[in-house]
């Protein structure tokens, strides 16, 4: 059963208790300072803050951590006010969300909050630059699967959120037909399509193309989704005329740039004519969008 655009919550909960795990050991676990420190029924409020100017994602993660949190301290499960929604563009000092409990439970989850969130604003916030930069063009921006291990279902969330579109989940959604699998069918792109086909007659097939002649092969072999993988502007543009002039022929094509694409270069790639840019720094470089979580002072007689 999916959750919050797409999010299992089975899913996300065992994400959590993976992530607590780390902090507090198996489960149940202790914090040996805030369990020192701390009494069990003391209560406070937390704001979620932002550090820095970006696209918050990853506020859906702070109700299951609250919950897991306190469940495992057995203590009541703090409230939570989002102030934002995912996807929304925040500035440095703005508060994104507000946190009232027990404050043994707020200062267990905060390290796991944080990081869920920091990580997935961050993926956000790159993928909304590169939407930017594409707006007008008719080109979207593509994830890849150069994700973190573990958190594929959070840092593609966090792409939708950020005005990307997500290109597969996995191996087994969609068939992608790449140079080692046409060497592994003998060299021909034909051979390797046709075996997707019988195999797996009910799934969508693309096909990588680092040339002209390739790409050609390709619509020859019923390929109807091309990526034109590292491909100068010129070589581009020249491989987008050639497969659109087929397409009466052909039906519609889909057009992927990929490889070696930056911001800089963005609006320069899309003017080709491609449907899409898949870029993989989407998830495995975006820099974190720094929060943080400050606790109120609290009042002693």
């Amino acid at each position: 059963m999916l959750g919050v655009d797409g999010l299992d919550p089975a899913w996300l909960a065992r994400l959590v208790d993976t992530a607590l795990d780390e902090d507090l050991g198996p489960a149940p676990g202790r914090d040996v300072t805030t369990q020192a420190t701390v009494p069990a029924d003391e209560g406070g409020t937390a704001r979620l803050v932002a550090r820095a100017d970006g696209v918050v994602a990853g506020l859906v993660v702070v109700g299951p951590v609250l919950a897991r949190t306190a469940e495992r301290l057995g203590l009541p499960q703090p409230e939570a006010r989002l102030l934002v929604a995912d996807g929304a563009r925040v500035a440095r000092g703005d508060v994104v969300a507000e946190l009232s409990g027990r404050v043994q439970v707020l200062l267990v989850a905060e390290r796991t909050l944080l990081n869920l969130v920091c990580r997935a604003s961050g993926v956000a916030t790159h993928t909304r630059r590169f939407a930017d930069a594409l707006a007008g063009t008719g080109a979207a921006v593509l994830d890849t699967r150069k994700t973190t291990p573990g958190l594929r279902a959070l840092e593609k969330y966090a792409v939708r959120r950020g005005g990307g579109t997500n290109k597969r989940m996995g191996l087994f959604d969609v068939a992608m037909v790449k140079d080692n699998h046409v060497a592994a069918a003998g060299g021909s792109v034909a051979a390797a399509v046709r075996a997707v086909h019988e195999r797996f007659p009910d799934v969508a097939i693309q096909v990588e193309a680092d040339t002209l002649d390739q790409a050609m092969e390709a619509l020859d072999a019923g390929a109807r989704f091309l990526l034109l993988d590292n491909m100068g502007v010129p070589a581009l543009a020249e491989v987008v005329a050639a497969v659109r002039a087929r397409e009466p022929e052909t039906g519609r094509v889909e057009l992927e740039a990929t490889g070696n694409l930056t911001l800089e270069r963005a609006r320069e790639v899309a003017a080709t004519g491609v449907d899409y840019l898949s870029v993989g720094a989407l998830t495995h470089s975006s820099p974190i969008l720094d929060l943080a979580l400050d606790l109120d002072p609290i009042a002693r007689p």
